[in-house]
């Protein structure tokens, strides 16, 4: 086997200090240590962690489970890509394997959440508190509106779009975050959620400055953009 690129390998590392997860010595903190013992994404397994300071665990790790299948519960055949979307913004029931594999994964995460002490509760009614426990594992997946209705990302500007299949493409607030890019005949953003962009600084200020947030957010949009929504 090749060894991984030494740059992939310092964007690693780099990532996971920015998580908390490695102290300044390249060694696990706390927070790294409980972050390992889920099979996950680092940056899932940090949402997760978070979870527990914003009392949201139960709706966590059921958004870590439907994460962790990818796109496999929706299906968008190319002739009817318009029903499909439609349908998709009720989020209708999706392929029946796929649910299930995300209850299994479910219930793994909530017998690990027992080994590192996070209790399982729930927030429901909280949609802020739930925004921003994802926002601790995703804070530089974050993305705001330009003039064009295009997005640039905050970090290493690039311009990236809101896949057309997410039930943000039409709305486009003015802030976002996203779980991953992928690359078809643009980058699109896929797993999309609205965020409040003080929620940035607030919960990575060794990461963003109030500046970041505050040149990109306080720059006027063409009437009718950056619209609050869900």
């Amino acid at each position: 086997m090749d060894p991984p690129p030494s740059e992939a390998l310092l964007r690693a590392l780099e990532q996971l200090f920015a998580l908390s997860a490695l102290n300044s010595r390249g060694e696990l903190t706390k927070t790294g240590r409980r972050m390992a013992e889920f099979p996950l994404d680092p940056m899932l397994s940090k949402m997760i962690v978070a979870s527990e300071k914003y009392k949201c665990s139960d709706e966590i790790i059921s958004i870590a489970s439907m994460l962790s299948i990818g796109n496999s519960i929706f299906y968008r055949p190319k002739d009817k890509q318009v029903h499909a979307d439609n349908a998709r913004l009720n989020f209708h029931t999706g392929n029946v394997r796929s649910m299930k594999r995300a209850r299994d994964i479910r219930d793994q995460l909530q017998g690990l959440m027992e080994r590192v002490e996070i209790e399982i509760c729930s927030n429901a009614s909280d949609l802020d508190a739930i925004k921003k426990a994802i926002t601790s594992g995703f804070f530089h997946h974050s993305a705001w509106l330009q003039r064009d209705g295009t997005y640039k990302t905050v970090k290493n500007p690039q311009t990236v779009h809101i896949h057309p299949s997410s039930g943000l493409a039409e709305i486009r607030p003015r802030w976002v975050v996203y779980h991953e890019l992928v690359l078809t005949t643009k980058e699109f953003m896929r797993q999309v959620m609205e965020l409040k962009p003080e929620w940035l600084v607030e919960i990575a200020p060794h990461y963003y400055q109030l500046k970041d947030v505050e040149d990109s957010g306080t720059k006027k949009l063409p009437k009718g953009q950056g619209r609050a929504a869900l």
